[in-house]
């Protein structure tokens, strides 16, 4: 490595993994003496033409002076990273910090650096500069550089491209024929947002070439049937994969060119053409000798269905890790291991790369599971559910992560952003390795489309399998962070399927106002009762008899579609008998002719035990011909959609489900034409659910997520204060940590800071004698509070530690002598004087910094409501106007705050902008990684703020900051 000579050591905290613009990975590393060769085969390769534009003259090649020069670093004002694939160079950037009149200089006091790039001609276009770019400029940021400079032959173009496409702020001149251009190195909105785009283009590619291979070879197909890798290879087959299908096993008897009409070699090195993606299904121990193979054959990913890894203990851990450098070292990407395998639907692709022996209908629904039974079970429950009870509606993509070593569900949101075949997202989770990224691209894709999300192990560890870093966040702080985000967030994966399948088939409500019409009135009765619990707004059920006919539910429907006091419909329907009751293929028709007619409101169904209903509304939909259909157009299914009977709903099921009937065979196939036959496009399946309970609970959820869409339209601001001092508080935030890594603040220290943002805590004088408690009061003024400040009657008034609107000294004494008779000598209680507040609600606000989630503030009422019922609202920090509005409504005990029982509301606006300023506190200095405010009495006129804590430590690294990487392994 590097000479002793050199001023620091190597720095192996700048290597990192990347995705590039095309999807494949390159890591990106310090240059080191020991790269020389490296260097010199790396420059040799590189077109004349891309030598003149970086030295701005013929350069043939490297003197071994240039070769030292381009080696030797001394990591501050000399650095060197190249970005590789395998173990050559693909591209370089170097800078070299420079002072007055641009000649080079040392030390902090020069904060400006020369920078510059050679890309190889073959990697040109697939973002390498830009990658570069980033994590050089992390670097100098690192060393105390602010500012670079590059300059540029104007013919050079793509280079000049890169450096304006950053979204720094720049500045550029013109001077002897070459482009200078210079621009600060602090990110701004721009290079954030130019960052987050190619971050995006670049993961959800990855993704994509997964997903929608042109060849996959099957590495691991047993010579005899059965087995995990012959049955995958006979999954993609009989699916009807539209690219090049290999089966390779390394056993083949010599002269074998096929297996199961499939062409069968015996390395994946011995295929005569491309091979995109390799689904690699042999034992752990043989992986390492697979990766490299597909590697030199440019495999461009790998789907790893081998199991023990991470999941069987550390031997295995240490496997996964070896793996994933290793794949990435060929610029590969991985899903799995112990992977369940990977399903695209669309016509154009048909890839059944997993071990579902049957292809799932085409439709708009995408679905990730990190569990293989749990990706089982929901495959099951789509299958059932999207062409039986509720009509027809299918896959576009899935996605099994397995021990989610690579590509994870962050990836699979980044394709799904874009996916233009993918209406709705369902995900199945039990970690999330950075929740920070997690909730950006969360709230993201909820702005386009829904995105519903179960948590498993929610109260424990996650999976071994998956490494991902700790919380200190409990389970429904986390929940709320994602329901922050637009993210619909459910409890079973049953909740999962019925949320999922609405939200695919129906127009979102605009309101939580619901009619309800069916032809019982016990069932009506029900559904009106659910919908109360879920915090809807029904209307009294309208009941239509058991006598109700086809055209009576049609005409029904329809005046409650048209009635602008209702949002959204749900219709109850139960067996009729008798002559004359409605036909089961009738009653689905008029549904959904009705609903037809106008499509800009949900409508749902609520069904019990009508299978002949349950098919008929399928086949209501269908663009097969169905036999006693009644006439009349049908809808059409949605793009790409198939339209079968399935069988009933499935009962319910949790999270926790470990296991799930696999999907039943099917003997049709969707066409590729349209049947002439066709009902018009446009209309929609009416979803249907054996429960009102399921019905109103998913119907909630859409309400919700309606709402958060409508306000997402107009986001909140992070208000400005004019009396903030945000340098000052800096001053004094720096000055207490330079005693210390890491401090709880005294009081006063905490009220100074707090000061600094406008936040004022009534002073608590110590009163440790009778006599210094008089004083105390004297000072304050009367009326005045004792309290004890011992750690277990803190903040607990219900204990009798605290004494109220003490009037005159006569008072407080008898109180200070009532508080040590009952508890102890004054060393014991701690107690304090402190001016009254006036009479209000009391409150607390907290904010922290989670290692993982980021910074969250937190809120609820004071005592009994937070500590003991959790009933506590949390936002992501920077809060917004709008934020605060909301947290202060969404805790359970919010009427308290306006007026309950005839009480006087409290100043909420007053809350709101303290909970504003404890955010920009916490926002601008991330020092700040714990503040507690409590009590905080808010009154009918202004809040009071009777104590406060403030803990300061090194400001925790923000990864959602830096230059894009990969995890790192």
């Amino acid at each position: 490595m590097q000479t002793s000579s050199d001023r620091h050591e190597y720095p192996a905290h700048w290597e990192a993994d990347v995705v590039l613009r095309d999807g494949g990975t390159a890591r990106i590393r310090p240059i080191t003496a020991d790269d020389a060769e490296r260097l010199v085969s790396f420059y040799e390769q590189v077109s004349d033409e891309s030598k003149y534009y970086r030295f701005f003259a013929p350069y043939p090649r490297l003197s071994a002076k240039d070769v030292h020069r381009f080696t030797h670093h001394d990591f501050v004002d000399r650095v060197g990273l190249a970005a590789t694939v395998g173990d050559d160079f693909i591209g370089t950037v170097r800078y070299d910090r420079i002072g007055a009149g641009g000649r080079p200089a040392t030390g902090a006091e020069a904060d400006e650096a020369e920078v510059a790039f050679l890309v190889q001609d073959a990697h040109q276009g697939r973002g390498v500069a830009s990658a570069l770019l980033e994590h050089i400029a992390a670097v100098a940021r690192e060393r105390g550089i602010r500012r670079f400079a590059a300059e540029v032959l104007p013919a050079n173009t793509k280079m000049i491209k890169v450096f304006t496409d950053a979204g720094y702020t720049q500045k550029r001149s013109f001077e002897d024929g070459v482009v200078r251009l210079e621009f600060g190195l602090e990110p701004t909105d721009r290079s954030l947002a130019v960052q987050y785009a190619r971050e995006q283009r670049a993961e959800a590619r990855s993704v994509q070439r997964l997903l929608a291979p042109g060849a996959v070879a099957v590495i691991g197909t047993g010579r005899t049937p059965g087995g995990v890798g012959r049955s995958i290879l006979g999954n993609i087959r009989d699916g009807g994969f539209t690219g090049r299908l290999y089966a390779v096993n390394g056993a083949l008897p010599e002269g074998q060119k096929e297996l199961d009409g499939v062409p069968a070699f015996r390395s994946v090195r011995d295929i005569d053409g491309p091979v995109d993606v390799a689904v690699v299904a042999v034992p752990a121990e043989r992986v390492p000798e697979v990766v490299a193979e597909c590697g030199e054959h440019d495999v461009q990913g790998l789907v790893v269905v081998s199991a023990g890894y991470a999941e069987s203990g550390p031997e295995g851990r240490e496997r996964q890790r070896a793996l994933v450098r290793q794949a990435r070292s060929h610029g590969m990407r991985i899903i799995g291991p112990n992977s369940f395998g990977v399903i695209n639907t669309a016509p154009e692709v048909r890839l059944n790369a997993s071990l579902a022996p049957e292809m799932p209908r085409a439709g708009r629904i995408g679905l990730f599971a990190q569990s293989g039974a749990i990706g089982v079970a929901l495959l099951s429950r789509l299958h059932r559910r999207g062409g039986g009870v509720t009509g027809v509606t299918g896959l576009s993509t899935f996605v099994s992560s397995g021990n989610r070593a690579d590509v994870s569900g962050n990836d699979v949101l980044q394709y799904w952003y874009e996916d233009a075949d993918t209406d709705v997202a369902l995900m199945y989770l039990e970690s999330i390795g950075n929740p920070r990224k997690f909730t950006r691209l969360a709230r993201r894709t909820a702005a386009a489309k829904p995105l519903v999300v179960v948590q498993g192990a929610r109260h424990g560890a996650g999976p071994r399998g998956h490494a991902v870093r700790a919380t200190q966040l409990p389970h429904a702080t986390v929940s709320a962070l994602l329901r922050q985000a637009g993210v619909i967030r459910v409890d079973t994966i049953t909740d999962l399927v019925d949320a999922g399948l609405l939200l695919a088939r129906q127009p979102l409500p605009a309101g939580p106002r619901v009619a309800i019409l069916g032809n019982s009135e016990s069932l009506g009765l029900l559904t009106y009762d659910a919908c109360l619990a879920e915090g809807l707004r029904p209307h009294p059920p309208q009941d239509l008899t058991t006598a109700a006919s086809a055209a009576d539910f049609h005409a029904a429907l329809s005046r409650a579609l048209a009635d602008d006091s209702s949002d959204a419909v749900v219709v109850t329907a139960i067996p009729s008998v008798g002559e004359g009751s409605v036909g089961d293929a009738a009653l689905a028709e008029a549904l959904r002719s009705a609903a037809a007619e106008r499509p800009t409101k949900p409508v749902l169904v609520v069904h019990v035990e009508l299978g002949g209903l349950a098919e008929a509304l399928s086949a209501a939909t269908s663009t097969a011909p169905q036999p006693g259909a009644a006439s009349g157009p049908d809808p059409a299914p949605r793009t790409g959609e198939r339209a079968e009977p399935r069988p009933t709903a499935d009962e319910g099921a949790t999270a926790d489900d470990k296991g799930a009937p696999a999907p039943s065979p099917e003997d049709a196939r969707p066409e590729d034409a349209r049947p002439d036959d066709a009902p018009p496009e446009g209309t929609h399946p009416l979803p249907a659910y054996p429960a009102a309970e399921r019905a109103v609970r998913a119907l909630a959820q859409a309400v919700a997520y309606g709402q958060w869409r409508r306000d997402a339209a107009e986001p909140g601001k992070v208000p400005e204060y004019e009396d903030i001092d945000e340098r000052g508080a800096a001053t004094l935030i720096d000055g207490l940590l330079a005693r210390g890594q890491g401090l709880s603040l005294t009081t006063d220290a905490t009220c100074e800071l707090l000061a600094a943002y406008g936040v004022h805590v009534h002073r608590a004088l110590p009163a440790p004698t009778p006599d210094a408690a008089a004083e105390a009061a004297r000072a304050l003024g009367h009326p005045v509070a004792l309290k004890a400040t011992a750690p277990h009657l803190r903040h607990r008034a219900d204990l009798g530690g605290v004494r109220l609107d003490l009037a005159d000294e006569e008072q407080l004494r008898r109180a200070y002598a009532e508080l040590t008779e009952l508890f102890g000598s004054p060393e014991e209680l701690r107690p304090v004087v402190q001016r009254m507040a006036p009479r209000g609600v009391d409150t607390v606000v907290r904010a922290v910094i989670d290692p993982a989630a980021g910074a969250v503030l937190s809120f609820g009422l004071a005592g009994a409501a937070s500590q003991l019922l959790g009933d506590m609202a949390h936002r992501l920090i920077p809060v917004t106007d709008r934020d605060a509005t909301s947290l202060v409504r969404s805790i359970r005990t919010a009427p308290l705050l306006f007026g309950w029982r005839g009480s006087a509301p409290v100043d909420t606006p007053a809350l709101e902008e303290l909970m504003l300023r404890v955010s920009r506190l916490v926002h601008d200095h991330p020092e700040v990684v714990a503040v507690t405010l409590e009590p905080v009495v808010v009154a009918p006129h202004g809040v009071s703020v009777l104590g406060a804590s403030v803990r300061l430590a090194p400001p925790p690294a923000r990864d959602d900051l830096g230059p894009r990487t990969l995890p790192a392994y």
